[in-house]
């Protein structure tokens, strides 16, 4: 049995992302919670707030120290910030793959499968559907 370190996970989730290393929505949603303003974050890690804005846009990935300094603050793991909610692996060829997803999507998922019409069609061809949809809604 093969076993994935934490850097290849972080690397995946990266790949995943954009740069950004965490889910910038869920930092606002946190910071607003505790009432917080961006400044007034960064002044509790020690980067400015425009640091702070570009985590939440996910333009910007927090280095480890920041990302253990938000865990701290927040009372969350750095799952949860990372949004790996859940760590989906599967193999094909004997290739391992690694997806994330987090607790929203697997809600969806579970809606999902609830009509079955719809998930039967999505799941015959997920990528057409996917372009129907983004045509539909722009």
């Amino acid at each position: 049995m093969c076993t994935i370190n934490k850097f290849k996970i972080a690397k995946f989730i990266m790949t995943q992302r954009g740069d950004s290393m965490i889910r910038g929505d869920r930092l606002r949603k946190l910071r607003k919670e505790k009432n917080l303003s961006q400044k007034e974050l960064g002044d509790l890690i020690g980067v400015k707030k425009s640091t702070i804005c570009s985590y939440e846009k996910q333009t910007r990935t927090p280095t480890i120290e920041n990302i253990i300094d938000l865990m701290q603050i927040f009372n969350v793991t750095s799952d949860y910030l990372i949004g790996a909610d859940y760590l989906i692996k599967t193999f094909s060829n004997q290739e391992e793959t690694i997806t994330t997803l987090t607790k929203e999507e697997i809600v969806f998922l579970e809606e999902l499968k609830k009509n079955k019409l719809v998930y039967n069609i999505i799941i015959a061809d997920p990528k057409r559907t996917a372009e129907l949809i983004k045509t539909k809604i722009g």
